[in-house]
């Protein structure tokens, strides 16, 4: 009996974080999202739904944009606190001279893929050889196809580029295109095996792009030294342990906060996105983030690159 009552007062405790950690005055804190809510969000919608923020005294607000290119401007002009991003912009916003660091990683591995359709004519790069590749932003999709096209001797050259508009998986479905470039490995494939046309996805960091973070917390470089980031870290890290120790727990107080993700493809995409959470959020790897700074002067996405430690930070 006293067994089953300690195991019953640590799930209580597990399940109420707030219980763990000294209560704090409450501050408000806003984090503009990079998207919509989906499950690439979970560490956050987590933190929130089952008391990690307040058990920090933190009261967040978290607010998907109408622009998706706006929360990294909107927080260099401070009109927000912190902005969910992509390691590959970042560059480019410091080259702009935009006042803005990296303090954290959401999601620690690049979602970014190339796919296909199974049973279409593209089962490697080689294949790509005179066929058409839809894409939606140009720039960044376009350096990293150039780059796994150049490990197989091939260049852009040898394709057809088709802007699709952010319609990948319709464009693919349809025929207009024989891949996408661009396309979530943590949807998009899902969406397609939904559809009943399974896809295959050919991974960039396996073809000569270097590994990088798709998703990072930014904020206003003046702004280091509020202590709220690091509560704010510090939340999101207990978070991603939590639902990497309890995936179902964590997906229902997911979709307990947006009911209309409760289908199929959001439950697929929040267990395919699980093992590319940053269960570190607050680590820095600057080796990492130099290596794929030079990527970008590479391919031509930047002039110039700026030492780590201007753009990328640890708080400690």
């Amino acid at each position: 009996m006293k067994r089953l009552c300690l195991a019953a007062l640590a799930a209580l405790m597990l399940l109420t974080p707030a219980l763990q950690s000294p209560a704090y005055a409450s501050d408000k804190l806003t984090v503009l999202l990079d998207w919509y809510v989906n499950p690439d969000h979970g560490p956050l919608i987590v933190a929130q739904e089952l008391g990690y923020f307040e058990a920090e005294g933190l009261d967040v607000e978290l607010i998907a944009p109408s622009d998706p290119s706006a929360p990294p401007r909107l927080v260099a002009a401070g009109q927000g606190d912190i902005a969910v991003s992509y390691q590959p912009t970042l560059y480019e916003q410091v080259q702009a001279e935009l006042p803005l660091t990296r303090i954290g990683t959401l999601v620690e591995t690049p979602l970014n893929a190339l796919i296909a359709l199974k049973d279409g004519p593209i089962k490697s790069l080689k294949d790509l050889k005179g066929k058409k590749v839809g894409f939606s932003i140009s720039g960044f999709e376009d350096a990293i196809l150039s780059t796994m096209l150049k490990t197989v001797g091939l260049t852009e050259a040898d394709v057809e580029m088709i802007n699709v508009n952010f319609a990948l998986t319709p464009a693919l479905l349809s025929g207009q295109v024989d891949a996408v470039i661009g396309a979530y490995r943590n949807f998009e494939l899902t969406q397609l095996e939904i559809e009943g046309k399974p896809g295959i996805a050919i991974y960039p960091e396996e073809h000569g792009v270097p590994v990088y973070d798709e998703l990072i917390y930014i904020v206003n470089s003046e702004k280091l030294d509020d202590d709220r980031f690091k509560r704010f870290l510090r939340a999101v890290e207990a978070a991603t342990i939590f639902l990497t120790n309890h995936p179902e727990q964590g997906f229902a107080a997911f979709i307990k906060a947006h009911a209309d993700l409760d289908d199929e493809l959001n439950r697929r995409a929040w267990f395919d996105t699980l093992p590319r959470f940053a269960k570190r959020p607050a680590a820095l790897d600057a080796g990492r983030y130099e290596r794929f700074g030079h990527f970008m002067k590479d391919a031509g996405l930047v002039k110039t690159l700026s030492p780590v430690e201007d753009y990328a930070v640890e708080l400690r």
